[in-house]
């Protein structure tokens, strides 16, 4: 026996497969944005299309420090880079924070450099003459330690919370060196950090922050 379908009956039939393919659809947006996005390996490229809204962190006036002093990693704080949550490694963390006390957390030492590059495709509306501070983990101690003079590692079999390439941290050249010695790579400043070798090391992610080469492919 044929049920017959009245105009209402049809109407159903049609909302309910409708949310059907919506729910499919949504599923797989969810499942590339948290599992394909950002985990790509060294000398390949990244998705571009992922979209990341990680807002800045206020200061807090009643935590008792000065506004420019290094500070903990909320538990809920995005990278505005990858989008990836800092806390959950945090022997790789930086951070930088700007003269109104915002800060923005990153993932790693790679992407703060990557923020830095192009603070205004990251934070609509400012610039990195606003930053008042920039931080990396110390990677011997697990300190914090300003970024400018801190010394880098690249190249070594080290891999970052994206599965990649990075650029490991230290206070000292020689705790940097050290390290080579264990995991290979060479020890670079802060000022040795281009756009070239962004671009080597997540490729696709720093072409759009190389500058006009009168400044000799310098980012900062």
């Amino acid at each position: 026996m044929r049920l017959l379908q009245t105009p209402h009956t049809r109407r159903q039939a049609l909302f309910a497969g409708l949310a059907v393919v919506g729910a499919l659809a949504g599923a797989a947006t969810w499942k590339f944005h948290s599992s394909d996005a950002g985990h790509g390996t060294a000398g390949q490229a990244l998705p571009e299309d992922v979209c990341v809204v990680a807002p800045p962190t206020p200061f807090d006036p009643a935590a008792g420090q000065r506004l420019e002093a290094p500070r903990a990693i909320p538990v809920d704080a995005r990278c505005p880079v990858c989008g990836m949550y800092p806390a959950r490694s945090p022997e790789w963390a930086a951070q930088a924070i700007f003269a109104n006390g915002d800060a923005h957390f990153f993932d790693s030492p790679l992407s703060l450099f990557q923020y830095l590059a192009n603070v205004g495709q990251y934070s609509a509306g400012r610039t990195a003459q606003e930053l008042v501070a920039r931080y990396v983990t110390d990677t011997e101690t697990g300190e914090w330690i300003a970024a400018q003079t801190a010394m880098y590692v690249e190249g070594s079999s080290a891999r970052g919370p994206m599965r990649a390439g990075n650029l490991p941290a230290f206070a000292s050249a020689g705790a940097a060196q050290r390290y080579t010695g264990r995991r290979g790579g060479r020890v670079i400043a802060f000022d040795g950090v281009d756009a070239t070798l962004l671009e080597r090391l997540a490729p696709g992610r720093s072409a759009a922050h190389r500058t006009h080469p009168s400044t000799q492919n310098s980012i900062f």
